[in-house]
């Protein structure tokens, strides 16, 4: 048997990953582990959260769209552009483009950037009873976008997967836990460590325990001290320590949420 602990969407929230790792040991440990992306980007300790996931043995890692933000100094919307032709908008663009900025320059003085670089769009193996589980920190074939989050249709969830070569699919992304069964393909959220949405601003995380008589997938959710993560983005001066307080305190909510889709 093969036990796989995955979790993603860190985001530079050491406290949050140190409850993750405590319990997957607590859960009696892991034989390996995949980090589908989002390491470092938004949170008060991006440095911390690399140098334990450096020491995790039999690792694996993908790149997520926030991490590649950070190697090409790219960020989220809005743009420059939508920000010039609409000023209401200003306050955001900076506020992002100095939060960004903020952990590019942290990541680039500790010497991290070419381990960032080296991480790999998707992880792919064959489990013992011969499914394929592929990971991606988005969806198959994107690294950007809305991502897996459950105002998908059934139509638009084959759309996505079709062609991902694969009976197992798990992703992160959109920082909400999902199951979901399309046609031949299992599609699994793992949520997210840090940043997640209410009413459960537990960290999430699976584990994934394989044989050959088939494998058995398991949600977990910890919880952590986010007031103390509050007190390291005051601490350090964060640019973003607001945009941080507000997760930690459940006032954030998912985009698609809000317009539908």
């Amino acid at each position: 048997m093969v036990r796989i602990a995955l979790f993603s969407d860190i985001h530079g929230n050491s406290i949050a990953l140190d409850a993750v790792l405590r319990d997957i040991q607590a859960q009696g440990g892991a034989d390996v582990y995949w980090v589908l992306g989002d390491l470092v980007a938004i949170g008060p300790d991006p440095i911390g959260v690399l140098e334990r996931l450096s020491g995790l043995p039999e690792a694996s890692f993908v790149q997520g769209n926030t991490d590649r933000y950070i190697l090409r100094s790219e960020q989220p919307g809005p743009t420059l552009e939508q920000a010039r032709a609409d000023p209401s908008l200003l306050p955001i663009f900076t506020r992002i483009a100095q939060s960004f900025a903020w952990t590019q320059g942290a990541i680039a003085a500790s010497g991290w950037l070419p381990w960032l670089e080296a991480l790999l769009p998707e992880h792919r193996i064959v489990l013992p009873d011969g499914s394929r589980l592929l990971g991606v920190h988005v969806l198959p074939g994107h690294d950007d976008g809305w991502g897996a989050h459950p105002a998908l249709s059934e139509v638009e969830l084959k759309s996505l997967l079709s062609g991902c070569e694969a009976e197992v699919v798990c992703v992160g992304h959109t920082h909400w836990p999902l199951d979901l069964r399309v046609e031949g393909t299992r599609l699994v959220n793992l949520g997210s460590v840090s940043n997640p949405f209410p009413p459960d601003l537990r960290a999430s995380y699976v584990i994934l325990e394989a044989d050959g008589s088939g494998y058995r997938v398991q949600h977990r959710r910890v919880d952590y001290d986010r007031e103390a993560v509050i007190a390291q983005a005051r601490r350090a001066r964060h640019p973003a320590a607001h945009y941080i307080i507000q997760f930690m305190r459940g006032q954030n909510s998912p985009l698609w949420s809000k317009d539908g889709h």
